[in-house]
């Protein structure tokens, strides 16, 4: 027998957080097939680096690659670089921009430099699909395009909805989800990991793998994270998902006190959400945490044990007691941190103070600026504004405070 746990603990930390399986019976299966032969599973996510920076959304599905990996199975980072050049309509109801080799090599440097902050560099595989979709010939891209049809290709939901409405539809599309499925054929996958808007590719995947002679892979989908302003609602959580355009992210690379203040703002409850999907804690740890909650433990204990393990782990274990000290120090006992950003606005005669709050980043707009004046939420030098038409005098430095619980420092000097 071989040194993996057994088979029921493997499940229950495999498919905490999880959302789709195709299927549980055959995860059990091959588990115990992989305990008997001592093989590890092979563990595919494919990715097509589209983006230079990611948020603790897209961590949620290297989190799960990293339990199989310290489970003892073998974990497939693999690079689109081909297949971005195709460009994934997945979602998309126009046609999705294509992308050049060169672009796509830059983003995947530091995508997987950020990625191996998560998943152990030495137990994972980092390979490219271009080492196997380049060498097809016209004869194999024939094969692949007949191993589906179009009515199966029409059954995707973004698909369907552009011909519904006459929209066109570019024939190399069809070929996205056909070329990652042959990605599994080329890797012999066991199971392969995407998001909840990747199922369909996975499960073409799936589908493609017997009709070239492999053993079809299982598919594992995860959560499309909500953002830090999420909240519960009929006891489900709600909101919109986490994104920069929405401002509710947290960053990989964000500074350790930016990455704690922002776990610190998450909603009471919500917060048992993000330790299903990203801590490395154990279901039972996670589940006294709930029960403590339950019985009156102050909230912000537990979601400082959330934020100190999220920094540890994208910056060092050092920096997340520093963030940790500086949060209680700043934000606890409402000192002004040492650090705050200053700039120098030059006008005719006034500066008007929703104005001077966008100028310093922080508020997004003038609009923003005057919506938190009027909920209470800015303090000029420590103290509170009520007016929104309020305007600054000139030859003055002033002390601008935007925000409560998330609070926001500057200082200002008006010539």
């Amino acid at each position: 027998m071989s040194q993996f746990p057994s088979v029921s603990e493997q499940i229950a930390l495999l498919t905490r957080g999880a959302v789709d399986l195709f299927t549980r019976a055959e995860l059990e299966e091959r588990l115990e097939e992989s305990r008997r032969s001592a093989r590890p599973l092979r563990v595919k996510a494919g990715f097509d680096p589209t983006r230079p920076d990611l948020h603790i959304g897209h961590a949620v599905l290297l989190a799960k690659m990293r339990q199989f990996q310290e489970l003892g199975h073998t974990a497939i980072l693999l690079v689109g670089e081909f297949t971005a050049m195709v460009g994934d309509p997945t979602g998309a109801n126009e046609l999705r921009p294509r992308l050049s080799r060169e672009e796509v090599r830059a983003a995947a440097t530091t995508y997987t430099t950020q990625a191996f902050k998560i998943l152990d560099r030495s137990a994972t595989e980092l390979r490219s699909n271009a080492e196997w979709l380049d060498r097809l010939t016209p004869a194999d891209m024939v094969e692949l395009m007949a191993k589906t049809t179009v009515s199966r290709m029409l059954e995707r939901n973004d698909f369907a909805k552009r011909f519904a409405e006459n929209r066109p539809i570019y024939q190399h599309e069809f070929l996205y989800p056909l070329l990652q499925g042959y990605d599994s054929v080329a890797l012999e996958c066991d199971i392969e990991l995407g998001g909840t808007d990747q199922l369909f590719n996975l499960l073409v995947g799936r589908d493609i793998m017997p009709r070239y002679g492999k053993r079809g892979q299982m598919v594992m989908t995860t959560p499309i994270l909500e953002g830090t302003d999420a909240r519960i609602e009929d006891g489900k959580v709600v909101g919109k998902k986490m994104s920069k355009t929405a401002g509710n992210y947290i960053g990989l690379l964000e500074p350790p006190l930016d990455m704690y203040r922002k776990v610190m703002q998450i909603d009471d409850d919500v917060i048992f959400r993000y330790f299903e999907l990203l801590s490395s804690r154990r279901n039972d740890e996670i589940a006294a945490l709930r029960d403590e909650r339950r019985a009156g433990r102050n909230p912000l204990e537990i979601k400082g044990m959330f934020a100190e393990e999220l920094v540890a782990r994208f910056h060092d274990a050092e920096a997340a007691t520093r963030a940790r000290d500086a949060f209680a120090r700043v934000y606890r006992q409402d000192h002004v941190p040492e650090d705050v950003p200053v700039f120098t606005e030059t006008v005719p005669d006034t500066l008007w103070i929703a104005k001077a709050l966008s100028i310093c980043g922080l508020v997004r707009s003038t609009s923003d600026g005057r919506r938190l004046v009027d909920q209470g939420g800015v303090e000029v030098d420590e103290v509170r504004v009520t007016d929104p038409n309020l305007k600054l005098g000139k030859g003055k430095t002033y002390l601008l405070r935007a925000g409560s619980k998330n609070r926001r420092f500057a200082r200002i000097t008006i010539t």
